[in-house]
């Protein structure tokens, strides 16, 4: 894969990227911390619809998947916003912006769910 010549000199690339990196790292430290191995089950998905069974119980294997989308998340910008960059570099920040504001909402999301236990 060919990297733009430019693009690790952008500084507004560089700060989306460390941004992101930075919100990826911060998901995965904060689901992982919170995780207790004596625990079975966790609350995964909330439907306000269902009444007295709106919480659906799972495993912790939901939130190590959740860790990594995360970094599923992160690799694929990386790889998209550095092949859009030399045709248009609005384009790859663009897909830089959407991607820190997913794993935001993982961030929020994963944390949301682990504080119901």
């Amino acid at each position: 894969m060919h990297i733009p010549k430019k693009y690790f000199h952008d500084r507004l690339i560089l700060l989306l990227l460390s941004s992101s990196s930075f919100v990826a790292i911060l998901n995965a430290v904060l689901i992982i911390l919170r995780l207790d191995s004596s625990r079975g089950s966790y609350i995964i998905q909330y439907r306000a619809n269902l009444g007295l069974s709106a919480y659906k119980a799972g495993d912790s294997s939901t939130f190590i998947t959740m860790v990594v989308f995360g970094f599923l998340v992160l690799v694929f910008q990386i790889i998209l916003s550095m092949r859009i960059f030399e045709s248009n570099r609005q384009f790859a920040v663009v897909i830089s912006l959407l991607s820190l504001l997913l794993l935001t909402l993982t961030v929020i999301v994963g944390n949301a769910l682990l504080a119901l236990r």
